[in-house]
Protein backbone atom coordinates (compact mmCIF):
# COMPACT_ATOMS: atom_id res chain seq x y z
CA UNK A 1 0.00 0.00 0.00
CA UNK A 2 1.66 3.25 -1.17
CA UNK A 3 -0.93 5.80 -0.07
CA UNK A 4 -4.06 6.19 2.02
CA UNK A 5 -7.31 8.11 2.04
CA UNK A 6 -7.74 11.00 4.49
CA UNK A 7 -11.08 11.56 6.19
CA UNK A 8 -12.03 15.27 6.24
CA UNK A 9 -14.83 16.80 8.31
CA UNK A 10 -15.53 20.58 8.08
CA UNK A 11 -15.43 22.80 11.17
CA UNK A 12 -18.72 23.02 13.08
CA UNK A 13 -19.44 26.66 12.23
CA UNK A 14 -18.14 27.03 8.66
CA UNK A 15 -18.61 24.84 5.54
CA UNK A 16 -14.90 24.00 5.18
CA UNK A 17 -12.06 22.86 7.42
CA UNK A 18 -9.64 25.49 8.70
CA UNK A 19 -6.77 24.76 11.06
CA UNK A 20 -3.11 25.32 11.89
CA UNK A 21 -0.95 22.59 10.36
CA UNK A 22 -0.29 19.77 12.83
CA UNK A 23 3.39 19.66 11.75
CA UNK A 24 4.05 23.16 13.11
CA UNK A 25 6.72 21.95 15.58
CA UNK A 26 8.86 20.37 12.85
CA UNK A 27 10.32 16.86 12.58
CA UNK A 28 7.04 15.84 10.97
CA UNK A 29 6.17 13.73 7.93
CA UNK A 30 2.71 13.12 6.52
CA UNK A 31 3.05 10.19 4.15
CA UNK A 32 1.36 9.90 0.75
CA UNK A 33 -2.41 10.30 0.95
CA UNK A 34 -5.38 11.69 -0.95
CA UNK A 35 -8.80 13.14 -0.29
CA UNK A 36 -11.70 14.53 -2.27
CA UNK A 37 -11.44 18.05 -0.87
CA UNK A 38 -9.37 20.80 -2.49
CA UNK A 39 -6.62 21.76 -0.05
CA UNK A 40 -4.50 24.88 0.39
CA UNK A 41 -1.37 25.01 2.55
CA UNK A 42 -0.41 28.65 3.20
CA UNK A 43 3.06 29.05 4.75
CA UNK A 44 3.69 32.18 6.84
CA UNK A 45 6.82 31.18 8.80
CA UNK A 46 9.50 28.50 8.47
CA UNK A 47 9.55 26.06 5.60
CA UNK A 48 7.93 22.82 4.42
CA UNK A 49 8.45 20.50 1.46
CA UNK A 50 5.48 19.33 -0.58
CA UNK A 51 5.52 16.25 -2.78
CA UNK A 52 2.87 15.86 -5.48
CA UNK A 53 3.12 12.94 -7.91
CA UNK A 54 6.77 12.47 -6.86
CA UNK A 55 7.73 16.09 -7.64
CA UNK A 56 9.08 18.22 -4.77
CA UNK A 57 7.80 21.76 -4.14
CA UNK A 58 9.70 23.55 -1.33
CA UNK A 59 7.59 26.31 0.22
CA UNK A 60 8.98 29.55 1.61
CA UNK A 61 7.14 32.11 3.77
CA UNK A 62 4.54 33.93 1.68
CA UNK A 63 3.91 30.93 -0.59
CA UNK A 64 1.10 28.39 -0.72
CA UNK A 65 0.48 24.98 -2.26
CA UNK A 66 -2.87 24.12 -3.81
CA UNK A 67 -3.66 20.39 -3.78
CA UNK A 68 -6.36 19.22 -6.16
CA UNK A 69 -9.07 16.70 -5.39
CA UNK A 70 -7.79 13.12 -5.49
CA UNK A 71 -4.19 14.30 -5.98
CA UNK A 72 -1.73 12.03 -4.17
CA UNK A 73 0.59 14.10 -2.00
CA UNK A 74 2.83 14.07 1.07
CA UNK A 75 4.23 16.78 3.35
CA UNK A 76 7.62 16.99 5.05
CA UNK A 77 8.11 19.61 7.77
CA UNK A 78 11.69 19.33 9.08
CA UNK A 79 11.58 22.68 10.89
CA UNK A 80 9.15 24.73 12.93
CA UNK A 81 6.60 26.54 10.81
CA UNK A 82 3.33 28.44 10.81
CA UNK A 83 1.11 27.01 8.11
CA UNK A 84 -2.62 27.62 7.78
CA UNK A 85 -4.56 24.84 6.03
CA UNK A 86 -7.92 25.12 4.27
CA UNK A 87 -9.73 22.00 3.08
CA UNK A 88 -12.63 22.90 0.79
CA UNK A 89 -15.29 20.30 -0.16
CA UNK A 90 -15.13 19.52 -3.87
CA UNK A 91 -18.89 20.11 -4.20
CA UNK A 92 -18.21 23.82 -3.53
CA UNK A 93 -16.95 24.07 -7.11
CA UNK A 94 -19.67 21.99 -8.80
CA UNK A 95 -20.90 24.84 -11.03
CA UNK A 96 -17.40 25.18 -12.48
CA UNK A 97 -16.69 21.56 -13.44
CA UNK A 98 -15.48 20.81 -16.96
CA UNK A 99 -17.49 18.57 -19.28
CA UNK A 100 -15.76 15.54 -17.70
CA UNK A 101 -17.28 16.46 -14.29
CA UNK A 102 -13.79 17.44 -13.22
CA UNK A 103 -12.04 20.55 -11.96
CA UNK A 104 -8.31 21.18 -11.78
CA UNK A 105 -6.42 24.16 -10.36
CA UNK A 106 -2.95 25.26 -11.34
CA UNK A 107 -0.11 24.91 -8.82
CA UNK A 108 2.01 27.45 -10.69
CA UNK A 109 2.87 30.81 -9.16
CA UNK A 110 0.57 33.60 -10.35
CA UNK A 111 0.37 37.34 -9.83
CA UNK A 112 -2.64 36.80 -7.53
CA UNK A 113 -0.63 34.67 -5.06
CA UNK A 114 -0.12 37.59 -2.66
CA UNK A 115 -3.84 38.34 -2.64
CA UNK A 116 -4.62 34.69 -1.89
CA UNK A 117 -2.17 34.67 1.03
CA UNK A 118 -3.70 37.88 2.37
CA UNK A 119 -7.21 36.42 2.23
CA UNK A 120 -6.16 33.23 4.01
CA UNK A 121 -4.45 35.21 6.76
CA UNK A 122 -7.55 37.36 7.17
CA UNK A 123 -9.84 34.32 7.27
CA UNK A 124 -7.69 32.62 9.90
CA UNK A 125 -7.26 35.72 12.08
CA UNK A 126 -10.99 36.50 12.05
CA UNK A 127 -11.89 32.89 12.79
CA UNK A 128 -9.50 32.61 15.72
CA UNK A 129 -10.73 35.85 17.33
CA UNK A 130 -14.39 34.76 16.97
CA UNK A 131 -15.81 38.24 17.48
CA UNK A 132 -19.47 39.13 16.97
CA UNK A 133 -20.54 38.11 13.47
CA UNK A 134 -17.21 36.42 12.72
CA UNK A 135 -18.89 33.72 10.62
CA UNK A 136 -20.27 36.34 8.22
CA UNK A 137 -16.90 38.05 7.85
CA UNK A 138 -15.11 34.73 7.37
CA UNK A 139 -17.57 33.69 4.65
CA UNK A 140 -17.21 37.05 2.91
CA UNK A 141 -13.44 36.60 2.65
CA UNK A 142 -13.90 32.91 1.77
CA UNK A 143 -16.10 33.76 -1.22
CA UNK A 144 -13.46 36.21 -2.45
CA UNK A 145 -10.93 33.37 -2.21
CA UNK A 146 -13.23 31.04 -4.18
CA UNK A 147 -13.67 33.74 -6.82
CA UNK A 148 -9.91 33.96 -7.30
CA UNK A 149 -9.59 30.18 -7.50
CA UNK A 150 -12.21 29.72 -10.21
CA UNK A 151 -11.26 32.81 -12.25
CA UNK A 152 -7.46 32.80 -12.00
CA UNK A 153 -6.31 29.29 -11.03
CA UNK A 154 -8.87 26.96 -12.62
CA UNK A 155 -7.60 25.16 -15.72
CA UNK A 156 -10.34 25.24 -18.38
CA UNK A 157 -8.97 22.10 -20.04
CA UNK A 158 -7.31 19.37 -18.02
CA UNK A 159 -4.75 16.87 -19.26
CA UNK A 160 -6.29 13.49 -20.16
CA UNK A 161 -3.95 11.64 -17.80
CA UNK A 162 -5.04 13.83 -14.89
CA UNK A 163 -8.68 13.11 -15.69
CA UNK A 164 -8.01 9.35 -15.70
CA UNK A 165 -6.21 9.51 -12.35
CA UNK A 166 -9.01 11.61 -10.91
CA UNK A 167 -11.70 9.19 -12.08
CA UNK A 168 -9.85 6.21 -10.61
CA UNK A 169 -9.98 7.69 -7.13
CA UNK A 170 -13.23 9.58 -7.61
CA UNK A 171 -15.25 6.37 -7.70
CA UNK A 172 -14.02 5.59 -4.20
CA UNK A 173 -14.53 9.22 -3.17
CA UNK A 174 -18.20 8.83 -4.10
CA UNK A 175 -18.36 5.83 -1.80
CA UNK A 176 -16.70 7.63 1.12
CA UNK A 177 -19.08 10.58 0.60
CA UNK A 178 -22.02 8.15 0.71
CA UNK A 179 -20.69 6.65 3.95
CA UNK A 180 -20.26 10.13 5.43
CA UNK A 181 -23.86 11.03 4.56
CA UNK A 182 -25.28 7.83 6.05
CA UNK A 183 -22.87 6.96 8.87
CA UNK A 184 -25.59 7.31 11.55
CA UNK A 185 -27.60 4.46 10.02
CA UNK A 186 -26.86 0.75 10.08
CA UNK A 187 -24.34 0.61 7.26
CA UNK A 188 -23.06 -2.88 6.55
CA UNK A 189 -20.30 -3.55 4.05
CA UNK A 190 -22.78 -5.64 2.04
CA UNK A 191 -25.33 -2.80 1.79
CA UNK A 192 -22.74 -0.26 0.61
CA UNK A 193 -21.27 -2.71 -1.90
CA UNK A 194 -24.75 -3.39 -3.26
CA UNK A 195 -25.55 0.35 -3.51
CA UNK A 196 -22.57 0.78 -5.85
CA UNK A 197 -22.97 -2.45 -7.80
CA UNK A 198 -20.03 -4.41 -6.35
CA UNK A 199 -19.80 -7.82 -4.79
CA UNK A 200 -18.91 -7.63 -1.06
CA UNK A 201 -15.58 -9.42 -1.62
CA UNK A 202 -14.49 -7.12 -4.47
CA UNK A 203 -15.66 -4.03 -2.61
CA UNK A 204 -13.73 -5.03 0.51
CA UNK A 205 -10.50 -5.53 -1.46
CA UNK A 206 -10.91 -2.31 -3.44
CA UNK A 207 -11.72 -0.27 -0.34
CA UNK A 208 -8.60 -1.44 1.48
CA UNK A 209 -6.39 -1.00 -1.61
CA UNK A 210 -7.22 2.70 -2.00
CA UNK A 211 -7.80 3.78 1.60
CA UNK A 212 -5.23 1.70 3.46
CA UNK A 213 -7.84 0.71 6.05
CA UNK A 214 -10.61 -1.89 6.13
CA UNK A 215 -14.24 -0.83 5.77
CA UNK A 216 -15.27 -1.44 9.39
CA UNK A 217 -12.33 0.54 10.79
CA UNK A 218 -13.06 3.41 8.40
CA UNK A 219 -16.70 3.55 9.48
CA UNK A 220 -15.75 3.31 13.19
CA UNK A 221 -13.25 6.17 12.80
CA UNK A 222 -15.84 8.33 11.05
CA UNK A 223 -18.41 7.75 13.79
CA UNK A 224 -15.77 8.40 16.45
CA UNK A 225 -14.77 11.71 14.85
CA UNK A 226 -18.36 12.96 15.02
CA UNK A 227 -18.89 11.57 18.52
CA UNK A 228 -15.71 13.33 19.66
CA UNK A 229 -17.11 16.66 18.43
CA UNK A 230 -20.45 16.03 20.12
CA UNK A 231 -18.80 15.13 23.42
CA UNK A 232 -16.72 18.30 23.30
CA UNK A 233 -19.43 20.69 22.10
CA UNK A 234 -22.80 19.46 23.38
CA UNK A 235 -24.51 18.52 26.65
CA UNK A 236 -26.22 15.45 25.19
CA UNK A 237 -25.86 12.26 27.21
CA UNK A 238 -23.21 9.76 26.16
CA UNK A 239 -25.99 7.27 25.36
CA UNK A 240 -27.67 9.75 23.03
CA UNK A 241 -24.37 10.64 21.38
CA UNK A 242 -23.69 6.95 20.78
CA UNK A 243 -27.15 6.40 19.26
CA UNK A 244 -27.00 9.59 17.17
CA UNK A 245 -23.68 8.57 15.63
CA UNK A 246 -24.52 5.01 14.66
CA UNK A 247 -23.08 3.07 17.61
CA UNK A 248 -24.96 0.03 18.86
CA UNK A 249 -24.65 1.22 22.48
CA UNK A 250 -22.77 3.58 24.77
CA UNK A 251 -20.60 0.61 25.74
CA UNK A 252 -19.61 0.12 22.10
CA UNK A 253 -18.74 3.83 21.82
CA UNK A 254 -16.70 3.72 25.05
CA UNK A 255 -14.69 0.70 23.94
CA UNK A 256 -13.74 2.19 20.56
CA UNK A 257 -13.23 5.69 21.97
CA UNK A 258 -10.79 4.42 24.59
CA UNK A 259 -8.92 2.36 22.02
CA UNK A 260 -8.46 5.37 19.70
CA UNK A 261 -8.02 8.24 22.18
CA UNK A 262 -6.76 6.41 25.28
CA UNK A 263 -9.55 7.72 27.50
CA UNK A 264 -13.21 6.95 28.19
CA UNK A 265 -15.87 9.35 26.82
CA UNK A 266 -16.95 10.26 30.37
CA UNK A 267 -13.35 11.06 31.35
CA UNK A 268 -12.82 13.06 28.18
CA UNK A 269 -15.92 15.16 28.87
CA UNK A 270 -14.79 15.86 32.46
CA UNK A 271 -11.40 17.03 31.19
CA UNK A 272 -13.05 19.32 28.64
CA UNK A 273 -15.31 20.89 31.24
CA UNK A 274 -12.37 21.27 33.61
Amino acid sequence: MEYSHELIIPNDDIPFRLFLFEGKDGHYVREKHWHRSVEIFALFEGGIDFYINNSCYPLKPGEFMLVNSNEIHSVHAPQENKTVVLQIPLSTFEKYYTDERFIYFSNSSLIQDGEVMGLIKEIYDIYMKKGCGYELKVMGEFYLLLYLLVTKYRMPKADAQLVRQHKKLDSLSSITSYIKENYTAELSLESVADAFGYSPAYFSRMFYKYTGINYKSYLDNLRLAYAYKDLANSDASIGDIAANNGFASSRSLAKLFRKKYGILPSEFRKEKKG
